[in-house]
């Protein structure tokens, strides 16, 4: 019988990754092996570079994105048979990008087409890695208010200003950073899209220590920063346009962390870590409450996979609402926090260690991963921002 395309199409990826994905990368990703690419990438594990440029080469890094782009040129459901065939041999996820989840679907729609070809192929292939400069020290919520300006000097434009919480941004090549261009009209039409070196001169970075210990977030200061003016995306004070969509996809890419929280740290399932500290009976975890809880987590979690793969489905129709990326991003955050508490209640004292020989290194881990976790609805705009948007532009109530 003559197999189908989607059946063709399957049993070709899954012959190419038993060829092509080292067996070093069908494992769990130790958090220091997790590749960003980028001019500063340092790869542990040499399978890591082999993987990520065997991948890249095919487009896969970024599956739907256009060929010329250096995209995979892929169906939508192309690219779920793909993500069904990695899961399948638990493959390692090739590159983590900002450049992929949030800028580069923003390229694609306002970038001119010589922005496109200089950006989007490095992206696919880790050649550079990207920071987000959004929020600034004294304008937080009220993105908008925003106060770094870029003054037209001919040639270029003249950055001067501070962002805050710019993720990694001590390790990033290039940042996409929203600069007021205008401040004698209304916030929202004086502000404009650049793209520039991290390089630059006049561009520093402070890293912030968060209560967890870590530092992904740094402070980022730009004194006398020139940028070539070839580098504003878009129309000159209409950025905010783009940051707007840009959010959306920021706000679908945290909310993913809801999706798939049933795992806790370094891979292991909630309801395994539950057994391991209140035991188990025929299978089941031996404590009723925490039983429950671990199930009804469970629940929403697969509730919340399927509702966001109906709504993907419903995006590529043409369907769907763009503003859905706030439900979600609320939901998964909320529902990534309730994993770790969960988590802590289950494993009772063992999840207080902040550092000794009582406490191995899976559990202070988890201390640190839940109060790093406390953070999810902050980030990327916070839950009240988000239930302002659900009420206004999701359920129509009035302001």
């Amino acid at each position: 019988m003559k197999k189908t395309v989607s059946e063709q199409f399957r049993s070709d990826v899954r012959e190419w990754l038993k060829e092509n994905c080292p067996p070093s990368m069908r494992t769990q990703t130790p958090e220091d092996e997790a590749i960003w690419g980028g001019r500063k990438e340092q790869y542990k594990n040499p399978d890591s570079k082999i993987w990520l440029e065997r991948m890249a080469e095919r487009g896969w890094t970024a599956p739907t994105w256009p060929k010329q782009y250096g995209g995979g040129g892929l169906s939508f459901d192309e690219e779920r048979v793909l993500q069904q065939e990695l899961a399948r041999i638990k493959a390692r996820a090739p590159l983590n990008s900002f450049g992929i989840w949030m800028l580069g679907p923003a390229l694609l729609e306002y970038a001119n087409e010589e922005q496109k070809l200089e950006h989007l192929p490095k992206i696919v292939r880790g050649e550079i890695r990207w920071c987000q400069g959004y929020s600034e020290p004294a304008y937080g919520s009220d993105l908008a208010a925003l106060q770094t300006k870029a003054e037209d000097m001919g040639d270029y434009y003249l950055v001067n200003g501070s962002k805050t919480w710019t993720s990694y941004a001590d390790d990033a090549d290039w940042i996409f950073c929203l600069v007021r261009t205008d401040p004698n009209v209304p916030k929202h039409q004086g502000i404009s899209f650049l793209l520039f070196d991290m390089a630059s001169e006049g561009v520093s970075t402070s890293p912030i220590e968060l209560i967890s210990g870590s530092s992904p977030f740094c402070q980022t200061f730009f004194d006398d920063v020139k940028v070539p003016k070839h580098q504003l995306v878009g129309e000159l004070n209409n950025g905010w346009t783009i940051a707007k969509r840009l959010l959306q996809h920021e706000r679908n890419m945290v909310a993913g962390i809801g999706g798939n929280s049933a795992l806790g740290t370094s891979g292991r399932k909630l309801e395994d870590i539950a057994k391991q500290y209140v035991g188990e009976q025929d299978g089941l975890i031996d404590d009723p409450v925490i039983r429950d809880k671990v199930a009804d987590h469970r629940i929403n979690d697969r509730a919340f996979q399927l509702t966001l793969a109906r709504a993907g489905e419903e995006a590529k129709a043409g369907g769907g609402n763009g503003h859905l990326a706030s439900l979600f991003k609320y939901f998964g955050t909320e529902q990534n926090k309730r994993k770790y508490e969960i988590m802590l209640e289950a494993m009772g004292t063992q999840s207080l260690g902040w550092q000794g020989a009582a406490f191995d290194k899976k559990e202070l881990a988890t201390t640190r991963q839940w109060l790093r976790s406390k953070a999810n609805s902050i980030e990327g705009g916070t839950s009240e921002v988000q239930l302002n948007v659900i009420a206004k532009r999701v359920l129509g109530l009035p302001d």
